[in-house]
Order: structure tokens, then C-alpha cells, then sequence
């Protein structure tokens, strides 16, 4: 049965593939981005697509893109909220508004997309919002720091909203991509911070070096991820999260392996912190 799919961050990226994908396996799509010529030129033209324009740290431009999609096709069965950028660089020369500009893009950009399609989803008492999340939403590192807060921020709002609106029929899946042949690494997509602290300064260039020689050539294949994606979709029950990716899935053992060894390296005393009339 034919879907209507919402995707952010249309223009390039995994978001094309993505589009491209569900318009494939019969679906119809609303493509979004900043520069609807962008998008168009990627995914091309068919019937089953509609490409608005949508910079979803705008709220007036979330809300027309919804209801044209709605104006369009009646429905939104699957919202992706998929557009993003990287701000990189050393927490202490991240400057603040870069820190709180990476946060309104990657989290409230999502958010704000979300709260406008959740009230078409519950009046058809069926959808899913599916939430394109990192590896760095599992596993924070150094030269990330304002990109894993806004993807932890992500990884705590969906795990949240998730029993919200099942009863209403409405599903959530977080995805945790790993290192994927994207442009996320180019410099449309990522920012560095400039360096201006000296202790910072040798590793800031050794980083930047290596990330910059790796765009282009990571392993994964956003194509393949996309076709998956689509397949996830489609089932009743699609999982509440999933790594994209076997390093992604390496990622979530080693952050699952390292919570058990905290729960455990201080358990007693964890445990005697109670009030005595507790135990008595």
C-alpha cells in the first residue's frame, strides 16, 4: 500500500537517497529542503512528488510545508527527519552560538517539524516519525561535543515521545547511522571551529586533517541504508531504535558493555544510600 513520506533535508545527503528510495517502492513523497531547486535537481520529477521549501528552524516554514503536503496528498504517513549539519571543534573553541546554533538545527529543528505533523498523524490514528539520530547520540568523543548534546538531546526526546502517542497509533524509530559515504564531512555540511587556543592547536589540525581525508570514503553505502530503511518502514512494529551499520551496531555493544561496568563498579555503595527507616 502506497505511503506518504515527509523527508527533511531533501537536497543531498542521505535525505536523497532516502526520497529516492520510498518514491521507488511506490510511495509518495514530500522532498524538503532550504533550496527547492536543489532538491528537485537531485531527486528529479515524478507524480508522486511534491518539494517544498523547508528550513525547519522556521517555524512559518514548517507550518506551510505540512499543510501543503497535507493540500496535497490528504496525509503523512512517514515523517523523516533527516536535515542536519556538524559543528566540530573543541568544546572551549566552539564559540556559544555555534554551540547553540548546532542544537537548534539537529534538535529543535526536528522538533519543531514533529509538533507540526503529530496532530495530522493523530487525527489518522496511524504514522511514523522516523528520527536520523549518530552514533554520537550513543557515544559521546572528543572534537563532538556540540554535535553529540544535540544528538543526545534527539536520542532523549524520541525515547520520550515514543509511549506519548502510541496510543494513538503513532510509532517512533531512531536511527543511528555509522560512518556512511554522506556530505556530512564536506564543507556544506561541517563547520570546524576556528582554532584559537594553543593547547588545542595540534590536535585541532591532526582532526581536522584526517576527517577532511576521510570524507568520501567512508564505508557505508547511504543507498543501501535507505532501501533498509524503507523495508523497517513498512512493518507493524518497526524497531524503537536501530544501528545503521556494523560499526553502528559495535557503537551500541560498547556503550551497553561500558553502562553495565558502571552499574556494577560501585553497586554496594550505590546501593546504601537509602534512608535507615527504609530498611527497617
Amino acid at each position: 500500500m502506497s505511503k506518504v513520506w515527509f523527508v527533511t533535508g531533501a537536497g543531498r545527503g542521505m535525505g536523497v537517497d532516502i526520497a529516492k528510495a520510498a518514491l521507488a517502492a511506490g510511495n509518495k513523497v514530500v522532498a524538503t529542503g532550504r533550496n527547492t531547486d536543489t532538491v528537485t535537481k537531485a531527486i528529479g520529477k515524478s507524480d508522486d512528488l511534491l518539494v517544498v521549501k523547508l528550513d525547519v528552524t522556521k517555524p512559518t516554514d514548517v507550518e506551510a510545508a505540512v499543510q501543503a503536503a497535507v493540500d496535497q496528498f490528504g496525509r503523512i504517513d512517514v515523517l523523516v527527519n533527516n536535515a542536519g549539519n556538524f559543528y566540530a571543534g573543541f568544546f572551549e573553541e566552539i564559540t556559544p552560538e555555534d554551540f547553540r546554533a548546532q542544537v537548534e538545527t539537529n534538535l529543535f529543528g526536528p522538533v519543531n517539524v514533529t509538533r507540526a505533523v503529530l496532530p495530522v498523524m493523530r487525527a489518522q490514528r496511524s504514522g511514523l516519525v522516523v528520527q536520523i539520530s549518530s552514533t554520537a547520540g550513543i557515544n559521546g568523543g572528543e572534537f563532538v561535543s556540540a554535535y553529540a548534546a544535540s544528538k543526545f538531546g534527539v536520542e532523549g526526546w524520541i525515547e520520550s515521545l515514543t509511549p506519548e502517542v502510541a496510543p494513538f497509533g503513532i510509532r517512533t524509530m531512531l536511527v543511528e547511522p555509522g560512518y556512511f559515504r554522506t556530505e556530512l564531512l564536506t564543507p556544506e555540511s561541517t563547520s570546524y571551529a576556528q582554532s584559537t587556543i594553543a593547547d588545542y592547536a595540534e590536535k585541532t589540525k591532526q582532526t581536522v586533517t584526517a576527517w577532511s581525508g576521510m570524507s568520501g570514503l567512508q564505508g557505508g553505502d547511504p543507498a543501501k541504508l535507505a532501501k533498509a530503511l524503507i523495508q523497517l518502514a513498512s512493518q507493524t512494529e518497526p524497531p524503537l531504535r536501530w544501528a545503521a551499520g556494523a560499526n553502528a551496531v559495535q557503537e551500541l555493544e560498547r556503550k551497553a558493555q561500558r553502562l553495565l561496568t558502571e552499574a556494577n563498579a560501585y553497586r554496594e555503595l550505590s546501593s546504601s544510600l537509602a534512608h535507615d527507616d527504609a530498611n527497617a
